[in-house]
């Protein structure tokens, strides 16, 4: 009776361990398609739209004077960036097609002299490849001296080719601080603003 049910016990533990193999497999698979659907609805920008970034041409280049896209301005200064920074202009109504400049204004608040790189991101995330950035102080690491102050100015286009469901979007800028030779931290390690078309 003993060998029975000893047998009985390794069949169902060989069963039961084989069964976790198998779901775990098939949650491998499943990863991919998840974080995708799970930045879909949070408006977090997925890897895969991060490589697509800048890659989207803007096929049509005149002004559409007839519709206006209110982008609002956000920015967020790391901990450990001794730094007050913030848009001139809360938010901007532009004509797709149009360039516009707005500026930013950084102030380094202690005596020494820190680096620090500007991380952008753009929400609702399917807004992203119709964002141009033509000029934008977030392309160069920025060093200012103790108690310094400066202007960045940010030029940049919203494409005419925008889906027509989204009338608004935001446009967020995370500064990290950097030292001596270290590379800025990954944007996907930095939860950009969640704001979904209006």
């Amino acid at each position: 009776m003993q060998a029975g049910d000893t047998q009985r016990k390794n069949r169902r533990t060989t069963l039961l361990l084989g069964g976790m193999v198998v779901l775990m497999f098939g949650f491998g698979f499943a990863l991919v398609p998840l974080y995708n659907l799970f930045c879909q609805v949070t408006g977090t920008q997925s890897i895969a739209l991060r490589a697509e970034m800048g890659r989207i041409p803007m096929t049509s280049t005149e002004v559409d004077e007839a519709r206006l896209i209110t982008v609002k301005f956000d920015t967020t200064v790391n901990p450990n960036l001794p730094w007050e920074f913030e848009a001139a202009k809360a938010s901007m109504q532009v004509h797709p097609g149009q360039m516009y400049e707005v500026n930013f204004v950084a102030n380094n608040r202690s005596s020494a002299t820190v680096t620090g790189q500007a991380i952008p991101s753009v929400a609702p995330w399917q807004a992203t490849p119709y964002f141009s950035k033509l000029e934008c102080f977030c392309f160069n690491r920025q060093t200012l001296e103790g108690h310094e102050q400066t202007d960045m100015p940010l030029r940049f286009m919203v494409s005419p080719d925008l889906p027509a469901e989204i009338h608004s979007l935001t446009l967020s800028y995370s500064f990290m601080r950097l030292k001596a030779g270290q590379e800025p931290e990954s944007p996907t390690a930095i939860p950009p603003a969640i704001v979904t078309a209006q």
